[in-house]
């Protein structure tokens, strides 16, 4: 399948991702609110001279079209389906909420693709998508299957091009939710992979969140000729 690098304008910087993440990686039931981003340092410039440079003659200077390119399209993914645990479900974009969290479908029968990562297409970077494992309003979801998913399954995950994209399962985790590589999960570089997450582990009721997430990994499957 043809895949391309892609730079979206107004896209979160990788560090900030991470910390949207956090929100969704924390709980199952309820989401931390995000810290405010640390403004880059602004280096200063070497000291210049005290004389600016002449200005050149208006006829010299360069003229483009200052009309912006068309924005990219981008393909996102509507569903993702493993077959070796029967697992079939939609796929919407999630973003941020107003309170700073990520936004995760509250319908555990529903999955989310964290829309300011890569889509399925792209060249490089991890697509992330995420779901309850259960839901008060729903019960228990189809990502509770992940922990059964077993190594070299298929996952397809279908764009809104209808392009079906097929990957291969290369690992299964438990983590704790205290030890969870948020970096490495939202990577926006790198070779490409498909990072399925959920909740797991044992129910902490005192603080209402599952104690690890279970994570599975799984790398684009070449297209055959």
């Amino acid at each position: 399948m043809a895949r391309r690098h892609r730079t979206p304008a107004g896209v979160l910087p990788g560090a900030l991702a991470g910390v949207l993440a956090a929100g969704l990686l924390a709980g199952c039931t309820s989401e931390p609110p995000v810290p405010e981003p640390v403004a880059r340092p602004v280096s200063s410039a070497p000291p210049g001279p005290t004389t600016a440079a002449p200005s050149p003659a208006l006829s010299d200077v360069p003229v483009r079209d200052a009309t912006a390119p068309a924005p990219e399209v981008r393909a996102a993914p509507v569903r993702l389906a493993v077959p070796d645990v029967d697992l079939d479900m939609p796929v919407v974009p999630v973003g941020v909420l107003d309170d700073g969290t990520m936004e995760i479908p509250e319908d555990a029968g529903e999955a989310g693709w964290y829309r300011f990562g890569p889509v399925p297409a792209d060249d490089d970077g991890n697509t992330l998508v995420a779901a309850h494992v259960d839901s008060r309003l729903t019960g228990i979801g189809p990502f509770a299957r992940l922990r059964d998913v077993p190594p070299g399954a298929t996952v397809t995950v279908t764009d809104a091009d209808g392009t079906a994209h097929r990957y291969r399962v290369t690992g299964v985790e438990k983590i704790p939710k205290d030890s969870a590589p948020l970096d490495v999960w939202f990577a926006r570089s790198g070779p490409p992979r498909l990072v399925l997450v959920t909740c797991g582990g044992t129910w902490q009721a005192d603080i209402g969140h599952y104690s690890d997430n279970v994570v599975v990994t799984a790398e684009p499957v070449a297209d055959r000729p």
